[in-house]
């Protein structure tokens, strides 16, 4: 006798249609995570620059605000990058890698995009608000500064480099603001021209790059030439060592046992930036996190910076 074979059970529709639905919404959110960019939330831990700097890092209260304005500005940035693709979905869909972005791609629908950054805005509001209002205005001049810088300012020469910097300096500005500490001008100088120096050489690298191999370029940087970035990332570079060496002799002469550990930290310091311009020269700049995940001499030299500093402000 021969078996029949049983025909295969069907699935009722109203279950592939909810597999399906279930599917494209899992297929939209990792689209909207991807957009969001949560690997350059690294960025936001320089809200703990001012805490260090004000020697009150080890304060629990302290640490608590500075992580609300981590929490607060990892949101806020991730509703500006869901803007930034929502608004370029056009020049992106025309370019060779940015097509493979979900809002250019068609996974994210831009409507959806800017609902969601709605929503990233906001929430970066409330949690702001747990720590205090003035760092409400951080969040909220930060968002306005880089929602003009997506609506035209990434296309008008030299205010694209600052408004790039201003955003590193302002994640700074924001855990001093959050733990209500005052920063002092060195502090202000150093951070502002340090993130210009990087800023600009990231630019330099691209043009280096681009001179190189022909590899695309974004076409603000069309505008530049690379002896003007190098021009820039070369004067806030010894504007920022210059600001710090005077911020470290204040430190001493500040201190209760005249530690001389704030002029030593100028050392490693200055070593460091001059390291991390070689990649900048070479046109090897990437993301300044990259570099510095990569370059394991920079990372002793970043250490030792850090060290002979917290021994100079906690000692």
């Amino acid at each position: 006798m021969t078996r029949t074979a049983k025909p295969a059970e069907e699935k009722p529709e109203g279950a592939s249609a909810e597999a399906g639905a279930k599917q494209s919404a899992a297929v939209l959110l990792r689209g909207l995570v991807r957009t969001a960019r949560p690997r350059q939330w690294v960025k936001n831990v320089l809200v703990l620059a001012a805490p260090f700097a004000g020697q009150r890092i080890f304060e629990g209260a302290v640490l608590v605000d500075a992580a609300i304005a981590f929490v607060a500005f990892c949101l806020v940035s991730s509703a500006v990058y869901l803007v930034n693709d929502a608004i370029d979905v056009e020049a992106d869909r025309a370019h060779p890698t940015k097509r493979n972005r979900p809002i250019a791609a068609g996974i994210v629908p831009v409507k959806v995009a800017y609902a969601v950054s709605l929503l990233l805005f906001l929430a970066s509001l409330g949690v702001g608000a747990i720590a205090n209002w003035q760092l409400l205005i951080v969040l909220g001049v930060y968002a306005a500064v880089q929602l003009a810088y997506c609506l035209g300012l990434k296309h008008q020469t030299v205010i694209d480099l600052c408004v790039v910097a201003s955003g590193f300096l302002l994640r700074s500005i924001a855990g001093g603001v959050a733990a209500g500490i005052a920063l002092s001008q060195w502090f202000l100088l150093v951070t502002a021209f340090g993130s210009l120096f990087m800023v600009s050489g990231k630019r330099y690298a691209e043009i280096i790059l681009f001179e190189q191999t022909g590899a695309k370029i974004r076409s603000s940087l069309a505008k530049y030439s690379a002896s003007y970035l190098r021009f820039v990332w070369a004067t806030a570079a010894a504007i920022m060592i210059t600001t710090y060496s005077l911020w470290a002799f204040e430190i001493r002469s500040d201190s209760a046992n005249n530690s001389i550990w704030a002029v030593i930290s100028i050392v490693p310091f200055v070593i460091a930036v001059l390291r991390y311009a070689v990649d900048v020269d070479g046109g090897h700049a990437g993301e300044p996190e990259d570099i510095a995940l990569k370059d394991r001499v920079l990372q002793v030299l970043g250490f030792s910076w850090i060290a002979t500093l917290a021994l100079s402000v906690y000692l």
